[in-house]
């Protein structure tokens, strides 16, 4: 028996081999790797594919599965054409009766021997008609089409390049040349270009937005290691990256598992291309009146017509045929006069009004009837994030300590979004402007913008300001924006400054001055991250983190004029009650924290893993509490 044993079945077939079988390595599944990654080692995905992690797919195994599993790329829906965007309007029950109707007095109004000025009053109505059904499909047909391009800017989320390992080189290409097996890079920043199989993490965390798909704006740890629940949903699948996320902490290298149609965000093009349409409220009321109009018009048609039979061979109709033809139009006049012209003209434009109305708060409305059903609609059942809020993370209040009460003062920060326009009151709404040079607040904007990894950045197509990196990390970063600096120079020029230099010049300010040194990154037994920086001739550690974490590592408070003060038990509960009250009024809390340092060589916070980190970050002092709003 040959010991070469070819792994390149379907992927829906199991394969098991015995231990004892000879001249092979143990494998004892390699089954359904293609339906459930996330349950699967890395080296179960790994060996499916035939890929060496060290190497990539060679440009053979590159051609073979893109043919296999074609490009990576959402097929995209052809363009509805005018014609059937026009056509599309004049399938209304209530709009073929006024067509029809329309028709038939052209009709007639061309049989029609009468004189000109009776001739062109015989034209009026059926022109009216005609025009207002033309208005009727202009407005819908342009409603379709600007909904169409608005729909069309989803594309946005679908990265245009890959980093990816070939044949043991590193190197860019276009993300829809990517196949199953390709082993790609990711960083901070990046968006996942396909549904991946976490492999190997370069960093001590790795955390993804996964936002656009489960409406969730705190970011998910990434994790090696294998998640054993078959049905496991998108948010618990911690060792699979997702197609349209984005990269918000650390760096890692995945294998691709999904491409195209395939990937999650490929099922919920799909759901949305194959769902059923179901007619509104509004429309089914309209056919049914529809209907028992047409039934009411013809019957009135046929009673009229009959009932003057007798009227045919009057002498003033010259002939039974023209007196049947007389009466007939004086049937089509009744049935015409019977219609609602203005009917769908005025549904039209209360629908438009509507639509009108929802795009001015960002509501995309594709079928005029929608509007009409969002109105019939009882309940609604919604995440909150991205939904009901903005989906972008900012710093709404603040404390730091009295130093005469040595109790928390409390402040608030206008704005919602990540512009860093927006002032700093006292709660209440009292001018705050000359507290903040005080020595917390100012230590407060130091922290927030050094100990962070985020940046803020002006988009120029959107006109709004937006993030790279942790939304958590971004609002602090915004905050500092809004604290402002010590230069009196630079604070003067910052109303004059246009929005791509405003987006982050304070925090350039104190990268330039505070210089960081080392990161001790997040982790999870710590809660906290710090960064070691050049400050004060010295040194510090700054230190941001869950406030129960952080104020355990606290022995002094700062207060306005320098001064550490102790950190009293009493104070350390109400500082634990903030964060409770903070907590309940929906809020993400953090504290803020530092420590002096005499030693800033980098060399000698070696530390063996993150636990060690807690050696350095001991004796703080606390800053600040902050709360923060999606």
């Amino acid at each position: 028996m040959s010991s070469e044993i070819s792994f390149g079945v379907p992927a829906h077939i199991s394969v098991i081999l015995p231990v004892s079988y000879p001249h092979t390595r143990t494998l004892l599944v390699l089954a359904n790797v293609m339906d459930i990654p996330w349950t699967k080692s890395p080296d179960d995905v790994l060996l499916h594919f035939h890929v060496d992690a060290a190497r990539g797919l060679s440009p053979d195994q590159v051609q073979k599965h893109a043919e296999l599993y074609g490009k990576n790329e959402l097929p995209e829906d052809p363009s509805t054409p005018l014609w059937e965007l026009i056509l599309e309007q004049f399938k209304d029950q209530l709009v073929l009766i006024l067509l029809a109707s329309a028709v038939i007095s052209f009709v007639l109004a061309l049989l029609d021997d009468a004189e000109d000025a009776t001739l062109f009053t015989a034209f009026v109505e059926p022109s009216v008609i005609l025009l207002i059904l033309i208005a009727n499909a202009t407005v819908g047909v342009i409603q379709e089409t600007n909904a169409e391009k608005a729909i069309d800017a989803l594309k946005e989320y679908s990265p245009d390049e890959a980093k990816v390992l070939r044949s043991g080189q590193i190197c860019r290409i276009h993300a829809t040349e990517l196949v199953p097996g390709d082993i790609i890079a990711v960083a901070v920043g990046d968006k996942i270009p396909a549904d991946c199989r976490l492999l190997s993490v370069s960093s001590s965390s790795f955390r993804i937005d996964q936002a656009i798909l489960t409406g969730e704006s705190v970011s998910v740890n990434k994790l090696v290691d294998n998640v054993p629940d078959v049905r496991a949903v998108k948010q618990d699948m911690t060792n699979m990256l997702f197609s349209g996320t984005t990269v918000v902490n650390g760096s890692a290298r995945a294998v691709v598992v999904y491409t195209g149609e395939r990937t999650a965000i490929g099922d919920i093009h799909k759901s949305i291309s194959t769902q059923i349409t179901e007619k509104t409220p509004l429309k089914r009321k309209l056919d049914d009146f529809g209907d028992m109009l047409a039934k009411v018009i013809t019957v009135i048609c046929i009673l009229v017509w009959i009932i003057n039979i007798r009227h045919f061979n009057d002498p003033a109709h010259h002939g039974a045929l023209k007196g049947a033809v007389y009466y007939f139009k004086i049937a089509v006049a009744l049935a015409v006069a019977a219609i609602p012209e203005g009917l769908a003209a005025v549904i039209t434009a209360c629908l438009a009004l509507g639509t009108k109305k929802m795009a001015q708060r960002n509501a995309i409305v594709r079928n005029l009837p929608s509007v009409e059903t969002l109105g019939s609609t009882n309940v609604i059942c919604s995440d909150k994030t991205g939904t009901l809020t903005t989906n972008q993370m900012c710093v709404s209040r603040f404390l730091t300590i009295d130093a005469n009460t040595l109790m928390p003062t409390e402040f608030e920060v206008e704005g919602s979004t990540f512009s860093p326009h927006g002032s700093v009151k006292f709660a209440g709404g009292k001018d705050a402007s000359h507290e903040l040079q005080s020595e917390p607040i100012q230590r407060l904007a130091e922290i927030s913008a050094i100990c962070n990894d985020a940046k803020i950045v002006y988009h120029i197509d959107k006109s709004s300001y937006g993030n790279v990196g942790e939304p958590t990390e971004a609002a602090l970063k915004v905050l500092a924006e809004k604290i402002g600096c010590p230069d009196k120079e630079l604070t003067a020029a910052l109303p004059s400054m246009g929005p791509n230099d405003r987006a982050s010049v304070v925090n350039d300010y104190y990268e330039r001055t505070i210089p960081r040194l080392l990161t001790f990154e997040f982790s999870r037994d710590r809660k906290m991250m710090s960064v070691l920086v050049r400050f004060n001739g010295t040194g510090a550690l700054f230190v941001k983190g869950a406030p129960e974490s952080v104020l355990d590592r606290c022995t002094t408070v700062l207060v306005p004029g320098g001064a550490h003060v102790p950190l009293t038990p009493a104070l350390r509960a109400e500082l634990l009650a903030r964060t409770v009250a903070y907590g309940a009024a929906g809020l993400r809390t953090l504290a803020l924290a530092f420590v002096d340092v005499q030693d800033v060589d980098a060399g000698h916070y070696h530390s063996q893993s993150t636990q060690d980190y807690a050696r350095f970050e001991r004796g703080l002092t606390f800053v600040s509490l902050v709360g923060m709003l999606d």
